[in-house]
């Protein structure tokens, strides 16, 4: 199958071209229709055409490339397929409450969605690229690869199952408020992140073979480990950006302010690790400053009271709190005195 040269010979010029295509026109649905359940599946479904697409361009399919086009269009498939289940059921997405009616502002998030999947693909666009296939392979099933896979089918079960657990205790009435803190979330509070970060880093362990043994030279065995940047870029958002950032603190925030389960969750967040999977009995007990290096709880991520929560709300809660018991009791004595 004779190999496409598009634009260039890493596939880099011809995936952005097309992930910019492929954002906005689901952009300029989401924003002329005020349209909130395409926005995850729109990223998802975009690592798979890029997938296919630079694939069915190489020429070539070796093994390793198949692997790894399938392990990226799995994972895409079905993190798209599952948000777009979620959305449906909930209705709409709450990130875009201060952005939907914002042009630029809602644009803004589309463009980052842009970067995310372009670099996220980087491992297996570069994998499929002619300046990559024109070398010889070594044969599947090197020790890299095989490592390779096992890691992707770890992070892979931890994803799916992790994000089925919290779907299925949300959906719970019993559960509402309530601390997420059964199955593998009574290890680690986002397993789900856990296991993403460990399918990107797995995919690239299995791209990046034919430079690690050797096959390939040159540009092409610094781009191959360049491609690198893409699960590194994967962490950082997940770290710092878009996931931990905005899930711990303003989480944590809410339910003090709320009163919601404050006791339950504060617990929770002593005894269980923030990402690593950890045994609870041996994280509750573990000195702060391992937590916060070791165990990646940076102070970014932690909650202070006196600090970060807004007391005026505090004390409207308290005194409701307050009100509402004084009638308990008010009424327990009237029906008392009947």
């Amino acid at each position: 199958m004779a190999v496409i040269h598009a634009l260039d010979d890493y596939y880099l010029a011809i995936t952005l071209l097309i992930t910019i295509a492929y954002q906005l026109f689901f952009f300029s649905i989401a924003f002329s229709l005020k349209f909130d359940k395409l926005t995850d599946f729109a990223g998802g479904t975009n690592f798979v055409w890029l997938a296919i697409i630079t694939l069915a361009f190489s020429g070539h399919h070796h093994a390793r490339q198949i692997v790894c086009s399938l392990f990226i269009m799995l994972w895409g498939a079905r993190l798209s397929g599952f948000l777009l289940f979620r959305i449906i059921k909930t209705g709409k997405d709450d990130r875009f409450d201060d952005k939907r009616d914002k042009f630029f502002s809602f644009l803004g998030f589309w463009v980052f969605q842009m970067i995310w999947v372009w670099t996220v693909s980087f491992p297996v666009t570069i994998l499929n690229s002619p300046n990559v296939t024109k070398f010889d392979q070594p044969d599947f099933g090197t020790g890299r690869d095989i490592a390779g896979v096992i890691l992707f089918a770890i992070g892979f079960i931890l994803e799916s199952v992790s994000d089925f657990q919290k779907y299925r205790f949300r959906t719970d009435p019993a559960n509402k408020g309530k601390v997420c803190d059964v199955g593998l979330f009574t290890w680690t509070r986002h397993p789900n992140y856990f296991g993403e970060i460990i399918i990107q880093f797995s995919i690239f362990m299995i791209a990046v073979s034919p430079s690690a043994y050797g096959y390939v030279t040159g540009q092409a065995f610094n781009a191959q480990y360049a491609a690198i940047l893409g699960p590194f870029f994967l962490t950082l958002l997940l770290m710092f950006v878009s996931g931990l950032t905005l899930q711990e603190r303003p989480g944590a925030k809410k339910r003090y302010e709320s009163g919601n389960h404050w006791e339950s969750f504060t617990r929770y967040t002593r005894r269980t690790s923030i990402l690593i999977p950890f045994p609870p009995q041996l994280y509750e007990p573990m000195p702060t400053i391992l937590k916060r290096t070791i165990f990646l709880e940076f102070p970014i991520y932690v909650f202070d009271p006196a600090k970060h929560a807004v007391q005026s709300k505090v004390q409207e809660r308290e005194a409701e709190e307050g009100n509402n018991q004084r009638q308990r009791s008010s009424d327990g004595l009237a029906d008392g005195q009947r």
